[in-house]
């Protein structure tokens, strides 16, 4: 294992307040982007009433949004290992902030479309920004908490964007909303500029970034937890680095584990509504309930999650085990034997289960990452989350229009599983990766 300079220094309390003061803000910016997520959506019906769109209509921008942010998301970790990440994460925010204001001001379609594409740029850098900043500016020790708060804010973040965007409709209308969501960020825009020395690194801080004096910016903290590498990307040209991730096992089985997971995600979302209403006669109203309480339990399961991480080096059985588990609890709700009362629960402990993999998830991906292509890989193996989120919804979509009510909890819990194996795939093949490193020298 290879410790980076923050694990040489004593954990004193300046350096626990630190870490949690860069962990709070990451997770306060990384909140804003799964609620900017959520915006579109909350404005489908008054968009509907104003306009005369239909849902295909309406559905395409949120379609426009995904699709842009998987090719950008792929893109951007590029940049953020060769620019450093606190720059591109304003950039990031600041497009969130423009897409709300021209969501405000549009008068037709085109702004529309506009609006979601600039969304989903921003939303496009989260990923890889993020967990550069954590990799590199937390320290090792609590690197199981950083990735557990990542995950909650994110779904405090979906969590909040009903209520609050719901609200300003009432209140006023919708254009006030998307004023509203464009204004909410830009506090966050203004908190991250205000911290912007302590989320820079060293190099960034001396002003070497754009001078082609030091190596790329993520190149300085080396990975930890038996990583793959202690091969060194830094030097490497956009193209060959490239070409050199792409030839490694431990990435593709990463990005398929998210594919997997979020196509999994995307049946429980989009689905457990209706299918609780044709199952168990649960009405629209509980079933709600029920969805906003498989997102709770997901996030606390994160937190618990996060205190695993350091409970075992061998992140991927914890991976495993818990996906499993939320995939067993799946096929019991699809088997419809159980109390309407006894389901919706089940459902939240299939949350739960889901969540506690996260924290554990993050690791494994931290140790498939060489050194110099942080950002690179996360930001090419999470556009496997925007992969499985616009494929889900289709398939789980058809099984349901052809009857197959339970098909979508079946089909999430077969995914599920198929992740567990993927989890294994990655571990592997970065053992691998790290036995061999040694007899190259």
């Amino acid at each position: 294992m290879v410790a980076t300079a923050l694990d040489q220094l004593p954990d004193s309390p300046d350096s626990r307040r630190r870490d949690w003061q860069i962990i709070s803000m990451i997770g306060v910016a990384h909140s804003s982007s799964h609620f900017f997520q959520l915006v579109l959506p909350t404005l489908f019906l008054p968009l509907a009433a104003e306009f005369g769109y239909d849902f295909v209509e309406l559905g395409f921008l949120v379609s426009v949004f995904f699709l842009i942010s998987s090719f950008g998301q792929a893109i951007s970790g590029f940049v953020v290992d060769r620019t450093g990440p606190t720059l591109v994460l304003r950039f990031g925010l600041a497009c969130f902030v423009v897409a709300g204001v021209l969501l405000g001001l549009a008068s037709g379609y085109a702004m529309l479309l506009l609006a979601a594409a600039i969304g989903g740029i921003g939303n496009s850098v989260f990923h890889p920004v993020d967990f550069s900043i954590i990799n590199g500016r937390v320290s090792t020790r609590r690197l199981g908490h950083a990735y557990s708060t990542h995950g909650f804010t994110g779904n405090l973040g979906w969590a909040i964007t009903p209520i609050y965007m719901s609200a300003l409709i009432h209140l006023a209308d919708w254009r006030v909303a998307a004023f509203g969501a464009a204004a909410l960020v830009a506090v966050v825009l203004f908190v991250v500029w205000l911290g912007r020395d302590l989320l820079a690194s060293d190099e960034e801080k001396a002003g070497l970034v754009w001078s082609g004096k030091s190596t790329p910016i993520a190149a300085k903290p080396a990975p930890t937890g038996g990583s793959a590498a202690e091969q060194d990307l830094s030097g490497e040209t956009v193209l060959n680095t490239l070409a050199i991730l792409l030839s490694k096992p431990a990435l593709w089985g990463a990005f398929f584990f998210f594919v997997c997971t979020t196509f999994a995600l995307s049946a429980v979302q989009n689905y457990t509504i209706p299918m609780l209403g044709d199952v168990y006669g649960i009405d629209k109203v509980l079933a709600g309930t029920t969805l906003s309480g498989y997102m709770l339990a997901s996030a606390l399961g994160m937190i618990t999650g996060g205190f695993l991480v350091g409970a075992t080096p061998h992140n991927e059985r914890t991976v495993a085990l818990s996906l499993i588990c939320a995939g067993l609890f799946l096929v019991l709700l699809a088997s419809g034997v159980l109390e309407p009362s006894l389901a919706m629960v089940v459902v939240g402990v299939a949350g739960f289960c889901a969540g506690v993999a996260t924290p554990s998830r993050d690791m494994l991906i931290r140790s498939a990452a060489p050194k110099g292509a942080t950002g690179t890989v996360y930001g090419l193996v999470y556009s496997g989350m925007d992969v499985g989120g616009s494929l889900g919804p289709v398939v789980f979509g058809l099984m349901l229009d052809a009857g197959y009510s339970q098909g979508p909890w079946l089909g999430a819990a077969t995914a599920f599983v198929v992740a567990s194996g993927l989890a294994y795939m990655v571990a592997r093949a970065v053992a691998r990766s790290a036995r061999a490193v040694p007899a190259v020298g």
